[in-house]
């Protein structure tokens, strides 16, 4: 693939390019439920979402959950998570940005905080695919932050000549643009995710409500023209 103007997206997949707010709130109540917990709607959550997740359900607890709750609370989410994701899709325009970001000559890949294992077969059934040079889910532990999997995912794109300078993260989580910061690389924040906009102004990126805005600033911030 010819990578004329050398920029580069990093997109998040869940909340971004995945439209699953449905299925991560239907997942999230189940947790609270093996707690008791009352259940909240998407304006709470996306008022109160952070991470590492546990700190999140302190915010709603009053408290840390304990290990052996967050055990129960993350087995719960993932069980809820998987049998709903089936009837989310992806995003509006998705697959018509994708194409036309490739077609452009940029590169663009994926990082995510889920499962690797899971993320590939999705991404896969979606037809998307072949417009990433890298797709790279979690391996490990759920709960962890974004920054230390985006130096490792950088480093490996350097090899296809991406550079931190002329890359953009896009993603819909306050954790997505401090990862982009700790490796040098722009970032552009989503409002049709799991954060409020007021929680992700206060992070000194540019925050937009489509992918389509998004897509347009990251082109201003590399410097390309569309």
């Amino acid at each position: 693939m010819g990578m004329q103007t050398g920029a580069h997206i990093v997109w998040d997949w869940n909340g971004t390019l995945f439209h699953d707010n449905d299925a991560i709130i239907g997942a999230t109540n189940a947790a609270f439920a093996e707690l008791g917990l009352t259940p909240i709607t998407l304006e709470q959550y996306r008022a109160l979402y952070c991470v590492p997740v546990p700190k999140f359900y302190e915010r709603l607890m009053g408290r840390l959950p304990t290990d052996a709750e967050w055990q129960v609370m993350d087995a719960t989410f993932q069980r809820h998570y998987s049998a709903q994701m089936g009837r989310c899709g992806l995003a509006d325009g998705v697959a018509e940005l994708l194409a036309g970001w490739r077609s452009a000559g940029r590169s663009q890949s994926i990082l995510s905080m889920y499962g690797h294992e899971e993320l590939v077969p999705l991404v896969r059934a979606f037809g998307i695919e072949t417009h990433f040079i890298r797709v790279d889910g979690r391996t490990g532990p759920s709960g962890g932050s974004k920054a230390e999997h985006m130096v490792r995912h950088l480093a490996e794109l350097a090899e296809a000549g991406v550079e931190p300078g002329r890359t953009v993260v896009i993603g819909d989580a306050a954790d997505d643009a401090v990862a982009a910061r700790g490796v040098g690389a722009g970032a552009v924040l989503y409002t049709g995710g799991s954060h409020s906009r007021a929680s992700l102004e206060g992070v000194g990126v540019p925050v937009v409500d489509t992918l389509g805005e998004a897509v347009g600033v990251a082109e201003r911030l590399v410097g390309v023209k569309s």
